[in-house]
């Protein structure tokens, strides 16, 4: 089977707190999946592509979870390597745990993926060249480089392989402090960037992954502005001359449940810059940044221009925000509408 797009990464089962009340103050969780490349096989697969998700799981009921959910929607898990499960968790599936904020309560993650069965693979569990040389794409974030050294090593290899069998590469930088420090960051992301084709990142990610600050920058990048972007934009370009797009989400989080959002890629030549979706409504922002992959990722997929790849994007991943859950369950139809200005009236 020939894929349109291969991720690799962990995922985990989300429980959610509801009507955004605190952990310890709810009595129920909803429970779901997520994780930044199995959203993306699967947003893929809602658009029409044939993606596949490559992982590892402990064989038990949290896994099988992870696994359907991701098959419901059409994503290819064949190459998930199983672990069998020893009863007590020395091996085991992560969690992640999520409080919505609102008003001026940001919403907070809290992660439980210590000694997942993910982090514990090796380079000599996984060929990539069997499922790369059959694959268009490879996408894959830096949170799964940062959970453990071994991990960090089958990264760097499987874009390696996909640079020998010539497959566009994408990976978005994705920097989570909770995970890695800021110099081990640097020094794995040295190592996978000169395969990366298509990289996505904001201010924090450049920062933090490459060492490249945006002048005017303040310490908590509460806002991403587009002029400070485009100098680092260039100068990564610079850095790597193979690397053909550079892109980024422009969020202004206003209140936690009211956001300015927007798009830009740099093509090495002009800045894309996407209209502003102002006074955006929260329902869910996790995963938002993963449909603006996604949505990158589909355009280029489909040999589109610059520009209507990046409006798609940016109209495409405001949708996911007024979903609960990981995954954009916005059609292509209703993306194109909002890029030609449709309304918010009921559709009848």
């Amino acid at each position: 089977m020939a894929y349109d797009l291969v991720t690799f990464g962990e995922a985990m089962v989300r429980l959610t707190a509801p009507d955004h009340m605190r952990l310890e103050q709810t009595r129920l969780l909803e429970v779901s999946a997520g994780g930044a490349e199995w959203n993306v096989a699967v947003n893929l697969a809602r658009l029409g592509m044939k993606s596949a998700w490559v992982s590892a799981l402990v064989d038990n009921w949290s896994g099988r979870l992870i696994v359907e959910e991701a098959r419901r929607h059409g994503v290819d898990t064949s190459h998930v390597i199983w672990e069998k499960f020893d009863g007590i968790g020395n091996v085991r599936n992560g969690f992640y745990h999520l409080e919505i904020g609102a008003g001026p309560r940001a919403s907070a993650v809290t992660y439980d993926r210590g000694h997942s069965a993910i982090s514990r693979l090796t380079a000599d569990r996984i060929d990539w060249k069997p499922i790369l040389s059959q694959a268009r794409w490879l996408h894959v974030s830096g949170v799964t480089p940062a959970l453990s050294e071994s991990l960090a090593a089958l990264v760097a290899q499987a874009f390696a392989v996909a640079a020998e069998c010539g497959v566009c590469t994408s990976y978005d930088l994705n920097y989570r402090g909770k995970l890695w420090s800021t110099q081990k960051a640097q020094e794995i992301t040295a190592r996978i960037m000169p395969h990366v084709r298509v990289l996505v990142g904001n201010e924090e990610d450049f920062d933090k992954c490459l060492g490249l600050k945006a002048a005017g920058t303040g310490s908590d990048y509460s806002q991403l502005d587009p002029q400070g972007y485009q100098a680092v934009a260039r100068k990564v370009t610079q850095m790597y001359p193979k690397l053909q797009l550079v892109a980024t989400t422009l969020r202004n989080a206003k209140t936690g449940l009211l956001n300015d959002w927007r798009t830009l890629v740099f093509d090495r030549k002009d800045f894309h810059l996407s209209r502003v979706y102002e006074n955006l409504e929260m329902v869910d922002r996790v995963g938002g940044g993963d449909s603006f992959s996604s949505a990158i990722i589909y355009g280029m997929l489909n040999g589109w221009a610059i520009d209507k790849a990046n409006d798609f994007a940016a109209a495409y991943s405001a949708l996911a925000h007024t979903f609960p859950g990981d995954l954009n369950w916005a059609t292509m139809q209703e993306a194109q509408a909002i890029i030609a200005a449709g309304s918010a009236r009921i559709a009848r």
